[in-house]
């Protein structure tokens, strides 16, 4: 999902950017790279998924949390969801091309339940898909297996007969092909190097059409 069908760390980015203005703006005596970074640092941690995640920023900042700071942050980052929250170029598209040709589609995700289908519901993706399995389902993150076998069991397929699409190769590829399934790179969303080869590479989302008809 973040980072294939929608731009996860251009929208956190900017999400940070906005929050960390605001605090400022609200009254946070600290300089914005010292702000931007420690923000970074933070969010890391939880593999930039956290609903506390101002809170602890204020309390590392500045050991209390001021609710006019912490309320400009919220505003602040609510906005940049809504605006800059979008699915890549030719998604939509390429998700109902797919979904034409009669084949069944799903989500692996590491976000919590909630955020995966907040997310899935701003960008309008939500009724493409046939189930959406989140970290909250296994309590595992990609490459474990857990994430995939439950893909497997609800798709009712052999492993081989089904396509993952990742950005990531170390957790995407790697704990897809574990488990035999064929994989496809994400380049136009990937951020991350990795070693673990894939089945095919994604320039741009409409190129999984001509995949899945190979």
């Amino acid at each position: 999902m973040d980072n294939t069908l929608i731009d996860f760390v251009k929208f956190k980015n900017k999400a940070i950017d906005e929050s960390v203005n605001a605090m400022i703006n609200a009254g946070l005596k600290l300089k914005e790279d010292e702000a931007v970074k420690l923000m970074h640092k933070i969010y890391k941690k939880t593999y930039y998924e956290s609903d506390t995640i101002f809170q602890e920023f204020l309390n590392e900042a500045i050991n209390r949390t001021d609710y006019k700071i912490l309320s400009a942050a919220i505003v602040a980052y609510r906005n940049v969801r809504t605006s800059y929250l979008t699915p890549y170029k030719n998604v939509k598209e390429t998700l109902e091309d797919l979904k034409s040709k009669g084949l069944r589609l799903g989500v692996i995700t590491d976000a919590p339940r909630i955020k995966a289908w907040i997310r899935l519901t701003t960008i309008g993706l939500v009724d493409y898909f046939d189930f959406v399995i989140t970290f909250d389902d296994t309590l595992k993150r990609k490459p474990h297996r857990l994430p995939f076998k439950k893909a497997i069991n609800q798709l009712k397929l052999k492993p081989e007969q089904i396509l993952f699409v990742g950005d990531n190769p170390n957790r995407d590829m790697k704990g897809a092909k574990k488990m035999g399934m064929k994989t496809a790179l994400a380049k136009y969303g990937q951020f991350l190097e990795g070693d673990e080869s894939s089945d095919a590479v994604l320039e741009d989302i409409k190129d999984l059409i001509f995949f899945c008809q190979r």
